[in-house]
Parts: C-alpha cells; sequence; structure tokens
C-alpha cells in the first residue's frame, strides 16, 4: 500500500468549504480509479488554516496511472467550484505502508 499526505494551508474561515468541496470533487474523483483504497482528511485544534490529506492507494502504480489530462480536469472543477477561495498546497509527500509480524 502506498500513502499519498498533501498539506494545505488555507484561510480558517473557509476551511469546512474547503473540506466540502474536496470531498465531492477530488475524493468522488479519485474513488472511481482501480486502486484507490480511502481518503482520510485530518484538521489539527493548533493549525486551523491547514488541512491535511490522506490518501490510500493499492499500488504506486496505479495511483501514478492517473492521466494528467483528467488531473488537471478535476483541478479546474475544483478551482471553479471553490469561487476564488485561495489555497496552496505547501507539503506533499509518499510513504510505503510496511507490515512486520508482532513479535511477542
Amino acid at each position: 500500500m502506498v500513502v499519498e499526505w498533501l498539506t494545505f494551508a488555507v484561510d480558517p474561515d473557509h476551511r469546512e468549504t474547503f473540506i466540502q468541496v474536496d470531498n465531492d470533487i477530488w475524493t468522488a474523483s479519485l474513488s472511481q480509479y482501480p486502486g484507490f483504497i480511502s481518503k482520510e482528511v485530518w484538521i489539527s485544534p493548533d493549525l486551523l488554516d491547514q488541512v491535511v490529506l490522506i490518501m490510500r492507494w493499492q499500488t504506486r502504480d496505479q495511483w501514478k496511472a492517473i492521466p494528467p489530462a483528467e488531473l488537471d480536469a478535476i483541478t479546474q472543477r475544483f478551482e471553479a467550484a471553490l469561487q476564488g477561495i485561495s489555497y496552496r498546497m505547501i507539503d506533499a509527500r509518499e510513504y510505503q505502508v510496511r507490515r512486520y509480524p508482532v513479535m511477542y
């Protein structure tokens, strides 16, 4: 499993709108692609201007197989739906999940 970790800076007054629009557009779109497992939204009571999105994919190849033109189209729909609410990505990471047997 591969984890995609994205952190966005968003005006605290618009954070909930950002999260809802992200769910309606990005989550709905990504969930249609092979390999998509799940998505979580993390918010901190101490960092009101940040939103962390965690996506889980079966494999990196499946995640990266999404055509760039389709990602661009989703981005355009997302930005149009935000109606001028500004945001910026401040961090993007990729992790591989490793599982080992529990030793007693």
